[in-house]
């Protein structure tokens, strides 16, 4: 009798040993997943903003380059801007305990189970330039304050020129579109590298002026330079049929001036900007031949009358590329080690958001939403 009593005893302390035992391991592991769940947002934000953003750059980049190099096959350009990235995490996390103690004692049983789901949900958003959204912001052609506000930003004016205008004053520049191709005039390429020089005296600056009661583009020549800069700046004016000892020019989009006070600047769209740039991509020579494009525009010189840009073509995927595309059972690339190639394919980049490409959307916005 009393040995049974012993055992009850015992195996009642047993019990609550083993319930003590199991409480403890719950309360650990749901702490535990407590803990890991408060991190997980603050967590994300370091890795996610850095890898979302290396990926945007690195897509914004083969999409550029692969437009290029359809245009230059005559196909059509395509561009997708991404709106939004949304991405969710979820952590769930169940506990269940049992304990069970019946006669004889080998029957007894004990449990112990947990559950954990992890998500992680990106969401992706993309519009598709067409219609009056793709007109408005891929044929317009970039204003001149955009143009002269590159140049007074640092921007060498040569390069920003070459790039971004057809004619300063009826002086033409060269083309590379199949539509109109055509070489540049005998005295643009003189004319904007004398314009490098007097930027770089600083000798010439941009500010906006009230003319007419509207507010004007005005380009200024300061009078009180080094007789060099001054001479050249005389020679600019002569070709540019401005007033000789003119000090201040309004600067108006146009093909011609209407007069020697003005310096009438027809600017390019984006698309004849990559229309241009794509003539000096590099294509395999059984493309020209069986009239798939046409050959590569001889550049002018070296130099701002050369190429500005060296886009590669082969059968192999590079090694060392800046950025590649396939296309046409080819691979499209900008070596890596080619800085002035890359440096002048940065520039287009940015040149495309001095247009609106996503009406009253922003920028790509990345956006977490960490839930615990």
């Amino acid at each position: 009798m009393i040995s049974d009593m012993l055992f009850k005893i015992s195996r009642g302390v047993i019990i609550m040993a083993s319930k003590r035992c199991l409480w403890r391991l719950s309360v650990l592991f749901l702490v535990g997943c407590l803990a890991g769940c408060s991190a997980i947002g603050p967590g994300t934000i370091a890795r996610d903003r850095f890898d979302y953003t290396e990926t945007v750059a690195d897509s914004w980049k083969r999409q550029m380059l692969l437009n290029i190099v359809k245009i230059r096959y005559g196909d059509a350009p395509i561009f997708l801007d991404v709106a939004s990235i949304i991405n969710q995490y979820s952590v769930e996390s169940t506990l269940n305990a049992a304990v069970g103690w019946s006669f004889p004692p080998n029957s007894n049983n004990q449990q112990l189970g947990a559950a954990g789901r992890y998500y992680d949900r990106p969401t992706i958003t993309y519009n598709l330039l067409t219609g009056e959204k793709f007109a408005r912001s891929l044929m317009t052609p970039v204003s001149p304050g955009s143009v002269m506000s590159l140049v007074e930003g640092g921007y060498p004016i040569d390069l920003v020129f070459r790039i971004l205008v057809h004619s300063v004053n009826g002086i033409r520049n060269q083309f590379g579109g199949s539509s109109r191709i055509r070489q540049a005039d005998p005295e643009f390429f003189t004319l904007i590298e004398k314009m490098r020089q007097i930027q770089n005296s600083g000798a010439a600056a941009m500010r906006v002026k009230k003319l007419d009661g509207r507010d004007s583009l005005v380009m200024m020549f300061r009078q009180r330079t080094d007789p060099e800069t001054e001479k050249m700046s005389k020679e600019v004016r002569r070709m540019l049929g401005l007033k000789e000892e003119g000090g201040e020019f309004r600067v108006v989009y146009g093909s011609a001036s209407t007069g020697d006070e003005e310096i009438a600047l027809l600017t390019r769209s984006i698309l004849e900007i990559l229309s241009d740039i794509s003539s000096t991509v590099e294509v395999p020579a059984e493309h020209v031949s069986e009239k798939r494009v046409n050959a590569t525009m001889e550049p002018a010189g070296e130099g701002i009358r050369g190429n500005l840009i060296r886009i590669h073509a082969g059968k192999e995927k590079p090694a060392d590329g800046f950025t590649a595309v396939p296309y046409r059972d080819r691979w499209f690339w900008i070596d890596d080690r080619d800085y002035q190639s890359k440096k002048l394919f940065s520039f287009l980049m940015f040149v495309m958001t001095l247009t609106e490409t996503g009406g009253k959307q922003g920028e790509p916005v990345v956006t977490i939403n960490a839930g615990g």
